[in-house]
């Protein structure tokens, strides 16, 4: 509350979770029948419930992850800068408890901000068409959510490393920059975390499978327990 992390990533997962079916809902009502000149006129389709999951993916797998990064970007860096752990410290608590408890705080904002970003933007969604059929939802739910926490992790780790706001929002960036390069080789996509961000929506119509993610998903939760590990092993040789 004091760094205002919970206030500003409820605010914008809630205005996310409206948005999505409101675009969906208004975007072709507003360019429907707009002449471009020339003859070429917009015609876009009737929206649909797939339009409004499909808003979802694209806002929560890039403003949300946006806002998640710089958000926590400081979890630990600003510890660091400003030596405040010193006290703690000397007072006999583990590093290790330190790293947990940080991974832990973010990931629960984390967790309880995308959930009411879902809920919002679902009940928007049935109000708007109701009884639209979703199948493998678990998974196609979870994907951006588990992308999220490997974010927090490598912010983390980064801030750990580094010592410093920006260190950590680079490595993530980073990190980020390297996936979408390596995601252009078809034969890897199956297995790149960043599919998970904004990649899932087939599975909601069926369209995908759930095994064409699996692999993708045991990685990025693997990456997640060694980057945590990795930060304690640092912190535990750092000086504060």
């Amino acid at each position: 509350m004091r760094t205002y992390r919970l206030i500003v990533l409820t605010a914008v997962m809630i205005l996310l979770g409206i948005m999505n079916p409101l675009i969906a809902k208004l975007l072709p009502e507003i360019l429907g029948g707009v002449d471009l000149g020339g003859g070429i006129v917009i015609d876009l389709p009737e929206p649909t419930a797939l339009d409004s999951w499909t808003q979802f993916y694209s806002n929560v797998g890039q403003m949300g992850m946006l806002a998640l990064i710089i958000t926590f970007s400081g979890i630990m860096a600003n510890e660091l800068s400003r030596g405040t752990l010193v006290n703690l410290l000397t007072k006999g608590l583990k590093r290790y408890k330190i790293i947990l408890a940080k991974f832990l705080s973010a990931s629960v904002i984390w967790t309880g901000t995308y959930l009411l970003c879902l809920l919002v933007c679902y009940m928007y969604t049935e109000y708007f068409w109701p009884s639209s059929e979703l199948s493998n939802a678990f998974l196609a739910f979870v994907s951006p959510w588990l992308f999220g926490e490997l974010m927090i992790a490598i912010l983390i780790f980064g801030g750990v490393l580094f010592g410093t706001f920006y260190g950590a929002l680079l490595s993530c960036f980073g990190v980020i920059m390297a996936l979408a390069i390596i995601n252009i080789a078809p034969s890897i996509q199956k297995y790149n975390p960043i599919g998970l961000a904004g990649g899932v929506l087939g599975l909601l119509y069926g369209q995908s499978e759930p095994q064409d993610f699996i692999p993708a998903v045991i990685i990025s939760i693997a990456a997640v327990v060694l980057l945590i590990i990795a930060s304690v092993a640092v912190f535990n040789k750092k000086k504060v």
